[in-house]
């Protein structure tokens, strides 16, 4: 797994062992990025200027929820959307605060592969009293959704 961030943006990256298609579709569906992701989003789907929105389901968040705004989808190759990071106190109103911007993008692997590569930008708009939390719990946690959606796709 490759690891590079700075102080607006986390990137990482995994080679998933699995056809593009396949990688493609645990990306693209909603129901199924749901499933590996942690966020019921059942009966959703991603498209253009879509919200989409589902209770968090892991990780002690369970009253967060997974709220998203589709951004772009190049079938195959990329889907984006905007989302508060690490948004988990349910007394905060977060639309107040400028999203950041995650997008995802596969590339051809050698065997059949895919590179799955994730950037989440746009942390120096992040309020500056949660900016440092935010940024470090997501840096973790895009590591952690990499694995889970390796897992899910090459299943």
């Amino acid at each position: 797994m490759n690891t590079r961030s700075d102080n607006d943006r986390i990137e990482r990256s995994i080679v998933i062992n699995a056809s593009r298609d396949r990688v493609w579709h645990a990306l693209s569906n909603a129901e199924a990025f749901g499933t590996w992701f942690g966020a019921k989003l059942e009966g959703q789907s991603f498209a253009p200027g879509q919200r989409v929105r589902g209770q968090i389901t892991v990780c002690g968040h369970e009253d967060a929820w997974f709220d998203v705004v589709i951004e772009r989808i190049e079938p195959q190759n990329l889907l984006s959307y905007r989302w508060h990071p690490y948004a988990v106190e349910p007394s905060v109103d977060y639309d107040e605060e400028e999203p950041t911007l995650v997008t995802f993008t596969l590339k051809d692997a050698p065997s059949n592969g895919t590179l799955l590569t994730v950037v989440e930008s746009g942390f120096d708009k992040v309020p500056p009293h949660r900016r440092l939390e935010a940024f470090r719990m997501n840096s973790r946690g895009w590591e952690a959704q990499l694995n889970n959606i390796a897992r899910h796709a090459s299943a």
